[in-house]
């Protein structure tokens, strides 16, 4: 048996969990907001904090640059801002990039003294981040419920991760009224992302008896609303997608994620996929591959008797609800395995891939 865990996030839930709540969002006297350029807002989760921080007397500035993928240099430059505004803690409102981006602002903004690239390395992070309000608005990278964050890097073409005990938000507010304006296509593609994370985790070598039920919680309540492959969400759906994708990040702060992960950040950097479609594009291969090995079948036939599905399933719908569709020739395919192909996800699964392999995976689902 093993039961280790860590998980020091409060989570707080439910319709109006914000304005109910609002002796838990104070936790200084400068907020530093930390949001997309428009989604917070049209979410409505920007105007009820701006709210509570206003009843509450509470000093406040916005900073709405974050991108899709988060720039370091975006980052770094924010964190300057918060700690020259004097903030005390951070509020996320937003997708993973939005939450990502926070954890490296909070990290800057307690640390002025070091360059960019520093807070890949703890040592250098003499002070602990400043301390961070989570909102999500989507349901997918449960960046929320992890204390990982990954940075593009400032060649635009390449990602990194950094995180770690500290860097774990305090406080995390589920609404899930704050996930009615997203569109459709991204709500699948975030779907498709929480169910990469609980499948993946529940297949890793790093797995617990902790992260198996939450991966099995999360990808389940999942299965059975995308296994339709629906044209609209309802209210009821959005909850248990949002609870869901928060409890498959908690799954991965214990095992990381497998290798559709960095096989589909090339997708998104270079080609615009959304990350939860990148991921879901690979899914009949990361299925297939780890079918190869024992243990690997094991894991794949527990899990799918557990969330009531069949493997060929799973690699029949989730690349189709993903519909990524690429034409590339042996250049682009070069290029693209290139930038991931010493990712340490790769070793994050019973099957590990070889180096041809990866470049064989692209070939077979993307050369013209």
């Amino acid at each position: 048996m093993n039961f280790n865990v860590f998980i020091p996030v409060r989570i707080i839930s439910g319709v109006g969990c914000v304005k109910n709540n609002q002796d838990k969002l104070a936790l200084g006297k400068k907020a530093f907001i930390v949001t997309g350029k428009s989604g917070a807002a049209k979410s409505g989760a920007l105007d009820d904090v701006v709210s509570v921080l206003d009843s509450n007397g509470i000093a406040w500035s916005h900073f709405n640059g974050c991108r899709e993928n988060p720039l370091l240099t975006d980052c770094f430059e924010a964190g300057k801002m918060a700690a020259e505004f004097g903030a005390d803690f951070i509020i996320a409102i937003g997708g993973g990039s939005a939450i990502d981006s926070a954890k490296a602002i909070a990290a800057f903004a307690a640390n002025r003294d070091i360059s960019a690239t520093d807070i890949f390395d703890p040592k250098k992070l003499e002070n602990d981040p400043l301390a961070l309000v989570a909102i999500p608005t989507t349901s997918g990278t449960g960046s929320e419920a992890n204390g990982t964050a990954v940075m593009t890097m400032p060649d635009g073409e390449s990602k990194k991760s950094f995180g770690g005990e500290r860097n774990w938000p305090c406080i995390s507010f589920l609404d899930p009224v704050y996930t009615y304006s997203l569109g459709h296509y991204s709500s699948v593609s975030c779907a498709l992302d929480a169910f990469a994370h609980a499948m993946e985790s529940y297949l890793s070598p790093k797995s617990t008896d902790v992260s198996r039920m939450l991966a099995v919680y999360a990808a389940k309540n999942i299965w059975d609303i995308l296994k339709s492959e629906p044209k609209e969400f309802s209210e009821n759906d959005r909850a248990i997608l949002q609870a869901a994708s928060c409890a498959a990040g908690i799954d991965i702060s214990i095992t990381g994620t497998g290798f559709p992960h960095p096989l589909g950040y090339s997708l998104t950097m270079l080609d615009g996929v959304p990350h939860g479609a990148a991921c879901a594009a690979f899914y009949g291969e990361y299925i297939a591959y780890n079918m190869r090995s024992e243990e690997g079948r094991e894991l794949i036939e527990s899990f799918c008797e557990k969330i009531g599905a069949t493997a060929e399933e799973l690699e029949a719908v989730l690349p189709k609800l993903a519909n990524v569709e690429l034409s590339l020739d042996e250049d682009g395919i070069k290029k693209r395995v290139d930038l991931i192909v010493g990712a340490k996800n790769y070793l994050n699964s019973p099957y590990v891939l070889s180096d041809e392999e990866k470049y064989a995976i692209y070939r077979k689902l993307f050369l013209k």
